[in-house]
Formats: structure tokens, C-alpha cells, sequence
């Protein structure tokens, strides 16, 4: 499996409502394209957020991104360094 990187841009600050509401649409679709979501995390000011995904690929977490309907603006793959 790949880990994969989904980078967003908010705008205007998000709520934990648009978060859930997001988070439930993505949950449905992981099945379908082979994912599993395994962090997210939400800048401070709540602007900005990135989201961690093992997949088969990056072009399975993006079809993943546009079926849930979550704008987002890169995927990249990751190499996990533990230290």
C-alpha cells in the first residue's frame, strides 16, 4: 500500500461540523477505491488541512477525493520515517 498525502486549503475557517460532514462522505467511498483513511490533521487557525490515506495508489485517493465531493489541492505519496 502506498501512504498518501491529501493537502487542502479551507479559506475561510472550517467548522467541526463541515469536517464531520466531509470525513462521512469520504468514509462511504473508502471501500470502493481500496483506502483506508488514517489521519487527518487541521491547522490552528483551521484554514488549512492535510490527510493521511493508505491506498493502492495516488489516483485511487484522488477519484476518492472528487466521488466524496472534497476539494482538495495536492496528492502526493509519502515515505513514513520513524525515528
Amino acid at each position: 500500500m502506498t501512504h498518501v498525502i491529501v493537502e487542502r486549503n479551507f479559506g475561510a475557517p472550517v467548522s467541526d461540523g463541515d469536517l464531520q460532514a466531509v470525513t462521512a462522505k469520504l468514509k462511504n467511498c473508502l471501500g470502493v477505491f481500496h483506502a483506508r483513511w488514517v489521519r487527518t490533521y487541521v491547522a490552528a487557525d483551521r484554514t488549512r488541512g492535510i490527510c493521511e490515506f493508505e491506498a493502492p495508489d495516488l489516483e485511487s485517493v484522488r477519484s476518492l477525493q472528487r466521488e466524496a465531493g472534497a476539494p482538495f489541492e495536492r496528492v502526493w505519496a509519502a515515505d513514513v520515517i520513524n525515528h
